[in-house]
């Protein structure tokens, strides 16, 4: 359990973001003990376990497969680069996989069902970053890391990226009025995401880089006003608690399905009351 939670890590995190979070609030009125904290702290200690298993399964699949196709030449160019290019070419390259993924979530009604539970958020913070099903972070993260693999890119500059996306996925979800000025158009930041969030008509299906809101500029999705959103989440039902959320893309609504399910079976056996059985019969 260790090995897959670094529990030094998430208290260094906590002990940076939540007095972050009080003394540059957004929205100063929400506590650092919003509605369901408890349940995005279940993801953050418990979630990461299933991803880096899922991770493992997919990049390593897809590696077995593309290693063949690659050519020796185009891997040797790429080593050959010094380290901060690397670093650069890998962010650019990850999250264009990113964004691609990201977009594919929101349009295909399957992947979004997945999707809907980050975007069940209503109360943004640092410790909602966290709040992601695991198939979506499996296959987001796979695109963002399979063509970085199989350029193999150096462990140092994927390092680097690795340790920007992190934190900089923590700083865009923030309960922060953080804003970087100019570099808005370069770097995401909370002014940059918060929109991806809002639950307002003309926000929908918008700012779906990670780092670099160039790459929305680039693919007509970018939408970032003066000002900020002031409602988040979803319309879709997404149920509040883990476990639901975890079952919600398969089956729905849990508690809705539990419901049913269970008039069903009440159903049934008001019938096979009301039937004559077949020993009945018999007799």
């Amino acid at each position: 359990m260790s090995d897959l939670v670094d529990l030094k890590a998430v208290l260094v995190i906590a002990l940076i973001f939540i007095p972050l979070e009080r003394l540059l609030p957004l929205h100063a009125e929400q506590s650092s003990t919003r509605r369901h904290w408890l349940n995005d702290v279940v993801y953050l200690l418990f979630n990461g376990i299933i991803i880096k298993i899922g991770l493992l399964i997919v990049i390593g699949t897809a590696m077995l497969v593309l290693h063949q196709f690659v050519p020796a030449g185009l891997t040797q160019a790429v080593q050959s680069q010094p380290v901060w290019l690397q670093a650069v070419e890998v962010l650019v390259l990850a999250d264009t996989g990113f964004y691609l993924a990201h977009r594919a979530f929101h349009a295909v009604p399957f992947l979004w069902r997945f999707h809907s539970i980050h975007h069940s958020i209503e109360e943004m913070d640092w410790l909602a970053a966290h709040r992601v099903h695991p198939v979506d972070q499996i296959l987001t993260k796979s695109a963002s890391f399979v063509p970085v693999f199989a350029l193999d890119f150096s462990s140092t500059a994927i390092l680097i990226f690795t340790l920007i996306y992190q934190w900089q996925s923590l700083f865009i979800h923030s309960n922060t009025r953080i804003k970087v000025g100019p570099l808005k158009w370069l770097l995401a930041s909370p002014q940059f995401h918060h929109w991806h969030h809002a639950n307002e008509r003309e926000a929908w299906d918008r700012n779906f880089a990670g780092q670099l809101p160039l790459l929305d500029m680039l693919g007509g999705t970018l939408f970032m006003p003066d000002r900020m959103p002031q409602k988040y989440g979803t319309d879709d039902p997404v149920p509040p608690l883990y476990h639901q959320q975890l079952a919600y893309p398969f089956v729905g609504n849990a508690d809705q399905l539990f419901v049913g399910s269970t008039e069903q079976l009440a159903q049934a056996a008001r019938l096979a009351q009301a039937s004559p059985t077949s020993a009945g019969k018999s007799d």
